[in-house]
Parts: C-alpha cells; sequence; structure tokens
C-alpha cells in the first residue's frame, strides 16, 4: 500500500483545511516547493498535490507553483482542483503531471470524464469527496444528491484509481471511514486511495485490512504537518507489513 503526502495549495501556500472549510485554514509552510522536497528526501514515492483555489475558481490557479514542484521533483506527481475542461487536463499533462484527479466534472459531466480515460488510459484519477455519503463538489461548497457508492459504478475502469476523502474527517485526525471504503470497494475493481482523518501510524495500519479489496494507497496531510505521523516511519511500516505485528479488534482495526 502506497503512503502519498500531500500538499493543498492556497494563495500559493501549503495550508490544511478542516472538513474542507476554506475559512478554517492553517499555513504550514509559505514555500510549497520546500515542504515536496521535504517529502520527497523523505522516502515519498509519488506527490498528491491540490489547488484549493482551482478547486474554487474552476480553473487552475496555482500553475506555476505546480510546474516548478513537478520540474523540480523526480518522484510522479498527481495534481487535483478546478480540473473542469479537457484543456486544463492537457495543460497539467504537458508540464509533466503524471495523473490528473477530476472530481466535480464526474457528477456534473460524467460523458467528459469517460472521454479523459479513453483518451489518457490510467493517467485520470477520480477524486469522490463524501459528505454523509453524498458526493459534493465545487472544491467541497456544494454537496449533490449522488450516492458515493453509485457514482463509482459509474467510471471508466481505464480510471487510473479513485480518491475518498469523507470530508467529516478530513483534517480532523479522527481516523479513516473504514466502513465507507469497504462499500466502495465491494462495488469497483478500480483502485482505491483512502483519504482524511489519518492521525496516527495504527490508522495507516488498520488499512491494510483493506488492501485484498482494492484500497492501495493512502494520502496523509495534517498527521503529516502537525507531527503525528513520521513518514519514514509510515512508509517502512506498511511496506513490512508490521500490521502483522499489532493485535486487532474484530473488526480488523488496530487495538491502541
Amino acid at each position: 500500500m502506497e503512503v502519498i503526502p500531500a500538499i493543498d495549495l492556497l494563495a500559493g501556500r501549503c495550508v490544511r483545511l478542516y472538513q474542507g472549510d476554506y475559512q478554517q485554514s492553517q499555513v504550514f509552510n509559505e514555500n510549497p516547493l520546500e515542504v515536496a522536497l521535504q517529502w520527497q528526501n523523505q522516502g515519498a514515492k509519488r506527490l498528491h498535490l491540490v489547488d484549493l483555489d482551482g478547486a474554487k475558481e474552476g480553473t487552475t490557479v496555482n500553475l506555476d507553483i505546480i510546474q516548478t514542484i513537478v520540474e523540480t521533483l523526480t518522484i510522479p506527481v498527481q495534481v487535483g482542483g478546478g480540473l473542469r475542461h479537457r484543456i486544463s487536463v492537457e495543460r497539467l499533462f504537458n508540464l509533466g503531471v503524471e495523473r490528473a484527479i477530476v472530481g466535480t466534472v464526474a457528477v456534473e459531466n460524467p460523458e467528459l470524464v469517460t472521454e479523459l480515460c479513453e483518451a489518457f488510459p490510467h493517467k485520470i484519477t477520480v477524486g469522490i469527496d463524501a459528505r454523509n455519503g453524498k458526493v459534493a463538489t465545487r472544491g467541497w461548497l456544494e454537496t449533490s444528491t449522488i450516492e458515493a457508492t453509485d457514482l463509482v459504478q459509474q467510471i471508466s475502469d481505464k480510471a487510473a484509481a479513485i480518491i475518498y476523502t469523507d470530508i467529516s474527517r478530513d483534517g480532523t485526525l479522527i481516523g479513516p471511514n473504514l466502513d465507507a471504503l469497504k462499500e466502495l470497494a465491494k462495488v469497483t475493481n478500480i483502485p482505491i486511495i483512502a483519504s482524511g482523518g489519518i492521525s496516527c501510524l495504527t490508522d495507516l495500519l488498520s488499512l491494510l485490512s483493506l488492501e485484498s479489496l482494492g484500497v492501495s494507497g493512502v494520502i496523509v496531510g495534517k498527521a503529516l504537518y502537525t507531527g503525528k505521523v513520521d513518514l519514514k516511519e509510515a512508509i517502512a511500516a506498511i511496506g513490512d507489513g508490521r500490521i502483522q505485528d499489532i493485535p486487532l479488534n474484530f473488526d480488523n482495526t488496530a487495538v491502541v
């Protein structure tokens, strides 16, 4: 299972939001490139980059910063935020971005997502951000009536992955939503990347119980920035499969 560090860009700075609320943002670093290099040097095999300004505006805003990070790093970078037109996706690929993450268009223009998956097989990742099981769009500022499990079943099998974020847990450090991840895994064969709520190494190890169901990665944000999770340790633990050494509850979550 891949541990993927996250950088959220807002006004050119590295921030974290609480439950997706733009009014509750915390700046962790004024220099996102410095943070990106830090995660790469600590062993990350991929970087997750989100343009929060772009998610709100519907078009890529922090393009210069994204370009600088992609050109400087040697690891692949996946980017999301405001990608609602093919030209925006192509622009990122031209910069060297490995995967483009689309979210809002999966609800508002699913035909475009299918088109993108066909045109760029295994380079399009679909971000499904849910609030109480309902898919949220436009930088989490709006909530649709579509169930996350229904949307998952509509996604082309040429998608690289599905990133599932439980908004109620994002930035809260209260742990991942294992039940929701299990339900999604039941209805798709596309690899699922978990996001939201990771607070400690035990949370990461608990996700290993879902790996056989198709949960192939986990995005970690605030826990890294607050020091609650050490990236090197997390990568080593997941890679070594140390979940075998930790006692589990009957629901396969680690005992703390």
